[in-house]
């Protein structure tokens, strides 16, 4: 099974470099043709909008399982065992909670967004805002797992001491 995961997300980081290249190849080729040949490709700028997005949702869950969120961890740090067990576990239980109120607020909007549609390629814009579905359900899977890690003392992966961090 942890194959299989890892494989995922190699996958997803391949899609991550694709997706960055491509949204910096069409941004490079319209630069170049708005200057240099006072054109452009329209469907480009609407697609390089895409990805950017795409790009942004689907990174966020390969960052969150390498643990590379952003955090302040001073306090977390600072207590013992015990309560870092607790603060950890309470700070995956809030992200759990956001990632389910994105997902119903998504899911509620799906019909709006299904029936606007993008001006250049004609796409329904629920392909854009799609994304926010994975995203919520795998960052909130994640940070679930973590919470029960934390709750049950089966996870403990945080530096013992302020001093450790800046090593």
């Amino acid at each position: 099974m942890k194959q299989a995961i890892d494989l995922l997300f190699k996958g997803l980081d391949w899609l991550l470099v694709l997706l960055l290249a491509g949204m910096t190849v069409m941004v490079f080729g319209n630069v170049v043709l708005r200057y240099g040949f006072q054109s452009g490709i329209d469907i480009s700028e609407e697609m390089s909008r895409f990805f950017f997005v795409w790009l942004i949702f689907l990174g966020s869950i390969s960052a969150m399982r390498r643990n590379l969120h952003m955090g302040f961890d001073l306090l977390v740090v600072s207590v013992g065992p015990g309560a870092r067990r607790v603060l950890l576990a309470t700070a995956n239980a809030l992200v759990v909670g956001c990632c389910v109120l994105i997902l119903f607020g998504t899911v509620m909007q799906w019909k709006v967004n299904a029936t606007n549609i993008a001006p250049v390629t004609g796409l329904p814009m629920s392909w854009l805002f799609g994304v926010v579905v994975p995203m919520s359900l795998c960052v909130g899977l994640m940070a679930a797992q973590r919470m029960i890690g934390y709750m049950t003392g089966r996870i403990n992966d945080l530096p013992e001491s302020v001093g450790e961090i800046h090593e």
